[in-house]
């Protein structure tokens, strides 16, 4: 990871703070004496948050920010100038997922899902680093996936999002370099939050039974859920690596946290893709589901 910097107290602007990653980040970085500017979509949701910096005894700004609208994060970033007049740090975490094969997916949702995951980031992204380059240091971490280079069906629209967003930061991180500012990525594997149960998303026709995938969505809706609600990973451990990013003096580019992202990898580097899609296909075996093969 590098050398630590001091423990020094950094301003931290944070995106998707309602739940998840953004929620535990902030309220962790808040309780490490970081100031933590903590933005959500909508205040109402806001709860949670307050309750998590309670038991940490630690506290946060609250601003609204949705990242898909422009004039919400130009209205952000007014009052974090007009209060702080600098950043030091920002944490791209807002996003969300959409389960569904391309041809069930609408034009709309799968543009809904790149205007959150990758076009959000690129306003938030646009509005910070003037808050940042004057002070000639900083870090922009930006929270990716493991599907970001890992592909699988049913989720066309949530991988091309990500894979978007690791070209984007890999660009991002030369152009930024000159300027003393670091850009990072987090790949995190599956964690049990709210994206996979109340913050889940489905395609228009997923559960239409007109669909020729619904057997391939309905075998793969229930894969997911059995896998999530086996997954014992402690979602604060991205809070953790977020922290460690902040606190290192040379992080690495791309970080990966657990095993099954970092054994994904592994193997996404060292096989060709014919065996690596081999292995995909065997653990998904769409062929027999559409063949009527396998049971669901």
């Amino acid at each position: 990871m590098g050398q630590n910097i001091s423990n020094s107290s950094q301003i931290v602007l944070i995106t998707g703070c309602s739940s998840g990653f953004g929620l535990l980040t902030a309220a962790r970085l808040a309780s490490q004496g970081h100031t933590v500017i903590a933005t959500m979509r909508n205040l109402d949701k806001q709860g949670p948050l307050l309750g998590e910096c309670q038991r940490r005894n630690a506290t946060v700004h609250i601003l609204p920010c949705d990242v898909t609208d422009r004039l919400s994060v130009h209205n952000c970033f007014k009052e974090v100038g007009a209060r702080y007049g600098y950043l030091d740090v920002l944490v791209n975490n807002a996003g969300h997922g959409i389960a569904g094969f391309f041809e069930d997916l609408t034009d709309e949702e799968i543009r809904a899902q790149m205007e959150t995951n990758f076009f959000g980031v690129l306003n938030v992204t646009r509005a910070a680093i003037p808050f940042i380059r004057p002070r000639k240091h900083g870090k922009i971490i930006n929270i990716s996936s493991v599907s970001g280079f890992s592909t699988s069906p049913c989720f066309s629209a949530y991988c091309s999002s990500k894979w978007a967003l690791e070209g984007f930061s890999e660009s991002l991180r030369y152009e930024l370099k000159p300027f003393g500012i670091g850009v990072f990525l987090i790949e995190p594997g599956t964690y049990k939050t709210k994206i996979f149960y109340e913050n889940g998303r489905y395609a228009q026709h997923f559960h239409d039974k007109e669909s020729p995938y619904y057997e391939m969505s309905a075998y793969m809706e229930k894969k997911v859920k059995a896998f999530v609600d086996d997954c014992y990973k402690d979602p604060e451990d991205i809070a953790v690596l977020v922290e460690k990013l902040i606190r290192s003096r040379q992080p690495s580019f791309r970080n990966r946290p657990d095993i099954e992202t970092q054994s994904l990898f592994f193997l996404r580097k060292c096989l060709p893709f014919r065996l690596y899609s081999f292995l995909i296909n065997k653990a998904i075996p769409l062929n027999k589901i559409a063949a009527g093969k396998l049971k669901i």
